[in-house]
């Protein structure tokens, strides 16, 4: 994401060097073992807990915090593990507030739930960072899988594969391993390297080998993977991004999102990577939110986000877009692009404000523009590189049950696959359940 020479709003090094490393410090607290007993103890421990109902793994999330109330965090990150294996990333990303701790009982109650998902990273990050992998291979089986994409749904598919004695071939286009995860999201939420040191532990399970730099239709085909292996599994993601669809969306300064935040994760130094003084961050979901969170921790005087919609209707949570305001982010609702303005590169960008009528989202007629020196779009992924032999169903992979596609012996799931959410923990759920079908298919 090189800014052209006819950008000069966009710079790098806007901030002193000790600025970098305060802002993109981890955000998120570590327990102590006191703390996290005491935090321990404000669950009720529920008798079908609404929490593990609303935990897309199914954690049994009352006895993994009974355990750590008893002091025995290895004990809680193996009950956690057994139904997540990326349990520690889960317990960054995952907005737990709309999920397990949003079904906590003291959140009713209270309005302040159990902080499952703080809760989580203690018992799961001492396992991690101690280099102990609590699982063994079962006997060898002799059937070889191949695994396409190294993301949470393929990470947790292979490792539950390789956990049961299949030997399995995991391959992605990225040049590391981890997907989103390593990718995708704010560095501040997986700070420290966290994501990379997650993978290398989860492969020490044994009988997965890598190969990165493998694109699926371009560096493997289908064909030959069904021929070569005896079941595939496929959990690449999503590979397009929209485009904005108006006038000069080509110019100089408009880029993707996921684009910008890939850059930043993977820069050495944060001080060299450009951004714009003025940034737009066309979205509504958690990318636009990473997207533009970071923008002003590089350094961004303003930075405003607007989405077509209305705030109920955005895809990031309450939590995530209050976090962004306290960065200093503007939010704009109910508005959508015109046209991007500017010589050759972004100047202006012209918005019209929306409103929800009878045939759904229209224009009320009225506009607006933002400087920008810089625009993020952040309007949604598209499928790509997905095989013509399966069935596509709404963008997507078409699958059945367990993540079963339209073709024999092939398994889908993550976000390439129809019918997820485009969550970390629900990718994961997806790999781990297909791993299981695939593992019954091939010792039935």
């Amino acid at each position: 994401m090189s800014p052209a020479p006819t950008t000069p709003g966009i710079v790098a090094g806007r901030l002193e060097p000790d600025a970098y490393v305060a802002n993109f410090d981890d955000i998120y607290p570590e327990y102590d073992p006191h703390e996290a007993r005491v935090a321990a103890d404000r669950c009720y421990f529920c008798y079908d807990a609404p929490c593990i109902t609303a935990c897309p793994t199914a954690i049994d999330i009352p006895l993994f915090i009974r355990q750590i109330q008893a002091g025995q965090p290895e004990a809680a990150a193996r009950t956690i593990f057994d139904q997540n294996i990326l349990g520690g990333m889960c317990a960054r990303v995952c907005p737990t507030e709309t999920l397990c701790e949003g079904a906590c009982v003291r959140e009713a109650a209270e309005g302040k739930p159990v902080e499952i998902g703080r809760l989580q990273r203690y018992a799961t990050d001492g396992l991690v960072d101690a280099g102990v992998h609590p699982y063994d291979r079962a006997a060898p089986t002799g059937k070889r899988v191949a695994v396409v994409g190294a993301g949470p749904a393929g990470l947790a598919c292979a490792h539950r594969l390789a956990m049961l004695g299949h030997d399995v071939t995991l391959m992605d286009a990225r040049a590391k391993p981890g997907g989103l995860n390593e990718y995708g999201i704010a560095a501040y939420k997986a700070a420290g390297g966290f994501a990379q040191a997650e993978v290398d532990w989860l492969m020490q399970i044994g009988g997965i080998t890598l190969r990165s730099g493998v694109a699926l239709g371009h560096d493997a085909t289908l064909t030959d993977l069904r021929t070569d292996y005896d079941a595939v599994f496929l959990g690449m993601g999503l590979g397009g991004v929209n485009a904005l669809g108006v006038p000069g969306d080509d110019r100089h300064g408009v880029h993707d999102a996921v684009e910008f935040i890939a850059d930043l994760r993977q820069i050495s130094d944060l001080s060299a990577l450009p951004i714009g003084r003025h940034v737009v961050v066309i979205g509504g979901g958690m990318t636009a939110v990473d997207a533009a969170v970071q923008s002003r921790l590089l350094g961004s005087e303003h930075v405003t986000m607007v989405y077509r919609r209305g705030r109920e209707a955005m895809g990031a949570s309450d939590y995530e877009l209050s976090h962004a305001a306290n960065a200093g982010v503007r939010i704009i609702t109910n508005a959508m692009p015109m046209s991007v303005h500017g010589n050759g590169a972004v100047r202006e960008i012209e918005f019209g404000y929306t409103r929800s009528g009878d045939a759904g989202l229209e224009p009320t007629g009225e506009t607006f523009r933002l400087p920008a020196d810089q625009v993020f779009r952040a309007i949604g992924q598209t499928l790509s590189g997905a095989p013509d032999a399966l069935e596509i169903a709404r963008g997507k992979i078409a699958v059945t049950g367990a993540g079963r596609t339209s073709a024999a012996g092939v398994w889908a799931g993550g976000d390439c696959a129809a019918g997820g959410d485009d969550l970390t923990v629900t990718a994961v759920a997806q790999g781990r359940d297909a791993a299981m079908d695939i593992h019954a298919s091939l010792t039935a």
